[in-house]
């Protein structure tokens, strides 16, 4: 039967022989088209809490440490996007598989496992930190905006940002939230198009992206340990924890016993993907940040960026009116983005350490105490631009509180998920607690130097 189609279609004229590959072609096309659709649709709904993480990482603050990185540099220190790819996601990685398997936070898990005291202590600094954090990215957000709109209230501005982000917060479903997180963190792609609108060196930037250099000065030292300290950062760590809670609450686990049952393969392979996809998009932003500013900023001798609304103003009469408007959208679109997880993580620190009800899924009245925190933050981040914040030292004292905090976290979470009682067949790899203690020398040595470089 298959001989005689075959010689019916050798047989056939050219024309119809044509019509007959064409046909084949397109249908082979269409059939390709909706795989690679299914399969970036499934992509998209696993990717969660480590878009979100990780998109929050890059804040205003964390644009403006990009932004001078560049500015004063040039190229040389590109590397570190490379560098500390691998490092945070290596982090996130074991706060979310801490997540998954004991069904608490990060915080309810120190408090369970270790003396209170040191939970009590670091949960006041991250809240003292990430207060003086949304305070100066809701300035930075107010600023941007009057950068597209200069008869704007700087005042009016702050308060109008910070209600929004609160109301948000507050009065908004998780599930809902989460989906806006979600698509909010798409916002940070406005940093790569900006990039790619100026005219990049790829010499030069695949030089400084692959040949680590440091001078060992201590203005490069502080910004070195700035850089490590904005994406290796212990909010990111409560959160990410926390936020896969909350999704295996949105997924019917409602009671502890429920979430603390075995952890399937699949669910720790989604969570994989999700975080290092999360850590990618992070360090992308930063790459390109970096070298967007120093293939103008740099070049034109701008060395000295104070805010990240500094360095979209400066990016306008060099790389034009593209790189601005996406620069400047980018600091308010990440701002959006951050302030609810600065908040958030916070609250989830506090309110885990002292026990009390907390998680997002949960609506105002059912846990006063949470949401209370998240308010008291947002009121004091508003209030401090009330008294001419000073973005440059906000960041300082920031990059030392998180100095500070930082190792002895990393510490805790290494602890925790290499302990077969807590994560049971679940525990880190040899190779993963390896990069885990190396990352952690690595976070004592850059909070030395910035405590160091905070006091000479």
């Amino acid at each position: 039967m298959s001989g005689k189609i075959i010689e019916q279609v050798a047989g056939a004229p050219a024309v119809v022989l044509e019509k007959t590959i064409e046909t084949s072609i397109s249908v082979t096309e269409t059939i390709t088209e909706k795989v690679q659709i299914k399969k970036a649709k499934e992509y998209w709904h696993t990717l969660g809490p480590g878009l979100t993480t990780g998109a929050a990482d890059d804040d205003p603050s964390g644009i403006t440490t990009y932004s001078q990185t560049g500015a004063a540099y040039g190229f040389q220190l590109l590397w570190l996007a490379g560098f500390t790819f691998p490092l945070m996601a290596v982090v996130q990685e074991m706060c979310a598989r801490i997540g998954l398997v004991t069904g608490r936070g990060l915080a309810a898990n120190i408090r369970f496992h270790y003396p209170k005291i040191v939970i009590y202590i670091c949960a006041a600094l991250l809240f003292f930190a990430n207060t003086l954090n949304i305070g100066a990215n809701l300035g930075a957000m107010a600023k941007a905006v009057q950068l597209l709109s200069p008869n704007l209230n700087y005042g009016l501005l702050v308060v109008g940002l910070a209600v929004l982000s609160l109301f948000l917060q507050v009065f908004t479903t998780y599930e809902r939230y989460a989906k806006y997180l979600k698509w909010l963190a798409l916002v940070l792609l406005a940093y790569v198009f900006s990039a790619l609108t100026v005219n990049l060196n790829w010499g030069e930037v695949l030089r400084g992206a692959t040949v680590p250099t440091i001078n060992f000065t201590k203005d490069q030292i502080f910004i070195i340990t700035a850089v490590l300290g904005t994406t290796i950062s212990p909010y990111l760590f409560f959160w990410q924890t926390s936020q896969e809670v909350e999704e295996q609450i949105l997924g019917g686990k409602t009671s502890l016993k429920l979430r603390q049952e075995e952890t399937s393969d699949q669910e720790i392979k989604d969570m994989r993907v999700d975080v290092w996809s999360g850590m990618f998009l992070s360090n992308m932003v930063m790459f390109f940040i970096i070298a967007a500013a120093a293939a103008t900023l740099f070049a034109s001798g701008v060395t000295n960026i104070t805010t990240a609304a500094d360095a979209a103003a400066a990016l306008r009469p060099i790389a034009g009116e593209g790189a601005f408007l996406l620069f400047a959208l980018g600091i308010v679109g990440t701002g959006m983005l951050a302030i609810p997880v600065l908040a958030g993580s916070a609250s989830y620190a506090i309110s885990e350490s002292f026990g009390w009800k907390q998680g997002l899924y949960r609506k105002l009245k059912g846990a006063y105490p949470f949401y209370g925190v998240i308010i008291i933050s947002m009121v004091l981040g508003f209030v401090i631009n009330l008294f001419g914040i000073d973005p440059i030292k906000t960041l300082i004292f920031t990059a030392v509180i998180n100095g500070l905090i930082a190792p002895v976290i990393l510490i805790l979470i290494l602890l925790l998920s290499s302990n077969k009682q807590v994560m049971g067949n679940r525990v880190n790899s040899p190779v993963v607690k390896a990069l885990g203690w190396f990352i952690t020398i690595v976070m004592i040595v850059a909070g030395l130097a910035t405590i160091y470089s905070f006091f000479s």
